[in-house]
């Protein structure tokens, strides 16, 4: 354990919405909605979207009719990516210890970078922000202090500032976690937060009055770390080694919805595909396979498979795939979205072959699988894609050349 360390909370702006507004600038300034597909619901909001109503998770239908006043766009989760790891990158020039937590959050260590820039922790703060906004395009809030979870709460007050920059020094992060609501601590959340309220509990000061006794007994070693960390002691140290997302998944709904079993399985391949593609990124397989089909009346049907052995390959994912899709399928009713979901990653490197498996036909999967990326990563996302050669055929499998991104 260490308090001498100082961390930064980068936080991207709106990160959907930035990111469209980078693509299309002529959307700066009016409001603006990122929803999760033609028939999906609001997952971003500009701030003159927050301004005229429009809530976070309202379907698209209602949205439109609510709030026409508004521009929704469906989300392009690429673009997005790729915006994300531009940003990333100046991070990690910036400084040489970076845990990226999510793709539009990562957390920068500033200490020492005071003596190498010559400048002050929030000068830092402001000159890192600039930089990203130059380079990038995509505006950002930085909260500064000495553990996680303080700089969480710094980003989380910089929000209201001007330069949308906060530093939780000593004296400053005291009267910050005063001021602080239990359940705005990273980690808690609303239903915690009401347990504890039961307890008297109401601000993050309150919390870290109590005994690490009274603490440990009710929410263990995680409780003891938040109220370590809230009173300035780093427990959780930011740390550069990747770990394996829990799962990979995909899915977007339909333009027009649909019984039809072979254009369900195209659409599958479609998100197979992608899923395949950033499987292969990590240089990981997955164990386990799901499928999502959700009805014209957002009933939702989810069945999974573990296997024996793990797959990063589309034409290996998608056989197990449509064979759950026909368990869940039914020629009678209308579908308006299905998605793939994969889990149980381990590395690449410590496969073991089984002992009767074909190696030349890994080999082969493996070769064809980059060549997809290399392709992709020279001509744009979806130039080759997998699906049915022949409707008519069941289950014969080919790449059809896509013209255009």
């Amino acid at each position: 354990m260490t308090n001498q360390k100082y961390i930064a909370l980068v936080d991207c702006d709106s990160f959907f919405v930035s990111c469209e507004r980078k693509l299309n600038p002529e959307l700066k300034g009016i409001p603006v909605s990122v929803v999760s597909g033609e028939r999906g619901c609001v997952i971003a909001r500009s701030k003159e979207a927050k301004q005229i109503g429009v809530p976070m998770g309202i379907p698209l239908f209602q949205a439109v009719e609510k709030y026409p006043a508004c521009l929704y766009i469906p989300a392009n989760h690429f673009a997005y990516t790729k915006i994300s790891k531009s940003i990333m990158e100046i991070l990690k020039d910036f400084s040489p210890n970076v845990q990226v937590y999510s793709i539009d959050e990562a957390f920068v260590d500033f200490t020492g970078l005071t003596k190498l820039y010559k400048k002050n922790y929030y000068d830092l703060g402001l000159d890192l922000q600039q930089r990203i906004l130059n380079e990038v395009d995509i505006p950002v809030t930085i909260g500064i202090s000495r553990t996680k979870t303080l700089a969480k709460l710094a980003s989380d007050k910089a929000k209201n500032t001007i330069n949308r920059v906060s530093l939780a020094g000593k004296l400053t992060s005291l009267n910050l976690i005063k001021k602080t609501e239990i359940d705005e601590i990273w980690g808690i959340g609303r239903r915690l937060g009401v347990k504890l309220r039961g307890y008297g509990i109401k601000t993050a000061y309150d919390y870290v009055r109590r005994d690490d006794s009274w603490i440990q007994k009710r929410f263990g070693k995680n409780g003891l770390t938040t109220k370590a960390e809230l009173l300035g002691i780093m427990v959780s140290p930011i740390t550069n080694e990747k770990e394996l997302p829990k799962s990979i998944s995909d899915t977007k709904s339909f333009l027009e919805f649909s019984s039809d079993l072979n254009f369900l399985k195209n659409e599958l391949l479609i998100h197979i595909h992608s899923c395949s593609v950033r499987l292969r990124k990590i240089n990981c397989k997955c164990k386990t396979i799901g499928v999502i089909l959700k009805t014209k009346d957002f009933k939702t049907f989810y069945e999974k498979k573990n296997l024996d052995s793990g797959l990063d390959f589309e034409f290996d994912i998608s056989k197990t795939a449509f064979e759950l899709l026909e368990k869940l399928y039914s020629s009678n009713i209308l579908y308006r979205s299905i998605g793939i979901v994969l889990e149980n990653f381990y590395p690449s490197e410590e496969e073991q072959l089984q002992l009767f498996e074909d190696k030349s036909k890994l080999i082969k999967n493996e070769k064809l699988g980059q060549s997809l990326d290399n392709l992709e990563k020279k001509f744009g996302r979806n130039i080759v894609r997998t699906g049915f050669v022949n409707k008519e055929v069941p289950f014969k499998q080919g790449f059809l050349t896509s013209p255009h991104d």
